[in-house]
This record gives C-alpha cells, structure tokens and sequence, in this order.
C-alpha cells in the first residue's frame, strides 16, 4: 500500500491505521518444563493510509481473529497467529524528538506494546493482547523503564517515508550551548574554597625573610 506523504495540519493529527499479529508459539528447551507457550510479535500491517484515516473513534475495538501465516516456511505447526485489528498510529508534534531518533536507528521499526490479559484465556492460559502501536522512541524507552512489554517489528518503506516527512516538517533540534571556556571557572583550593590572586608587586624586591 502506498502511504501519501501528507502534511500535519492545525485541525487534526497525521494518522495511519494498523494490525497487529501476536504469535504463540511452542517453548523448547529446558524451560519448557515451566513454561509451555510463549507470545511474540509477528507482523505490523498497514491497513490504511493517511487519506483513508478519519477521527479516532470514541471506542476502539480490536477483536482478535485466528489467522493463518502467510508463509508457513519455516514455522513450527503448532504455532498459531491472532489478529488484532485497527489500531491507530498518531503523529504528534511535541514528540518529533522521539521520531526522528527511531528514523536514525539502524532499523526504523513499529514498538508494540501488549500485556497478558487474565480475562482472555487460550487454552486456560492468558493471550497477549496488544494496548498501543508508536512510532515514537520515547514511548518505547518509557514502557520499557516501567517493566512492561513491548516488542519490534521493521516498519515499511512507504511508513518510514511518512515518518520521515513529519519529522522533516516538525522537528527542530535544540541549539548546542556554548561551552565555557576554562578560563573563565572560578579558582578554588583543594577545599573547594574560593583562591584571591594578588597582582601588586612585593616591596623589598624579594619574599619576607629573603
């Protein structure tokens, strides 16, 4: 799908509208014997571009729906994929900081961030279920700090060109400050205390006692 790349406007927020595909798959290995099944993210796919997106709605709903791999090369038979529809990736401007360093990475990428939902049960146990969709370092970086989960997955060509653009448009780096220079710091003794340094000369052509 192409992505136009549009300008922000006063009255509304760029915004593109995404799916998400969870993954369970099997645990192998030793830890098996504790954990049967683990959740990873799968794929990120663009549902529709700028043009296409209207308001955010007041309700989002994503009901995951079971789906098959595209391309099944490759991956275990009891792994299953979920579909979590129409999530809305807005632009904001006061976060072009956090945009411009995920296009300075060596892989601009889509972050994910989903938590275990007790109330959603596969198999008895909990399904990973997908809250937001950035493309905003900064969210990442504060999900992580906060111990939640959040996964990666490459953004397109056409989403980067997007991003891209905004950032082109609203991002404006802060100045560097100019340094100091030293001579310029206070002088202090080895206790920290402010030095005096007199400039007359000594009377009697040499130190005391001399």
């Amino acid at each position: 799908m192409k992505i136009e790349h549009t300008l922000p406007t006063t009255r509304s927020r760029p915004a593109i509208e995404v799916d998400v595909v969870m993954r369970r798959e099997p645990v192998s290995g030793p830890m098996s014997r504790w954990q049967a099944w683990r959740w990873v993210l799968a794929d990120v796919m663009v549902h529709s571009d700028p043009d296409e997106t209207g308001p955010a709605p007041e309700h989002e709903s994503h009901e995951p729906q079971a789906v098959e791999p595209v391309d099944a090369h490759g991956v275990d038979a009891q792994a299953t994929h979920w579909l979590f529809p129409r999530f809305r990736v807005e632009l904001f401007r006061d976060d072009a900081e956090g945009y411009f360093l995920n296009l300075n990475s060596p892989s601009p990428c889509f972050w994910v961030f989903w938590r275990a939902d007790e109330e959603r049960l596969l198999d008895g146990e909990p399904m990973a279920v997908p809250q937001i969709v950035t493309l905003s370092y900064h969210d990442a970086g504060r999900w992580l700090d906060a111990q939640e989960r959040v996964d990666q997955v490459a953004a397109p060509d056409e989403v980067v060109g997007w991003l891209r653009a905004f950032v082109d448009t609203t991002y404006q780096p802060e100045p560097k400050r100019r340094k100091r220079p030293d001579s310029f710091k206070p002088l202090t003794d080895r206790f920290g205390q402010p030095v005096r340094i007199s400039t007359s000369k000594l009377r009697g052509g040499g130190p005391p006692g001399a």
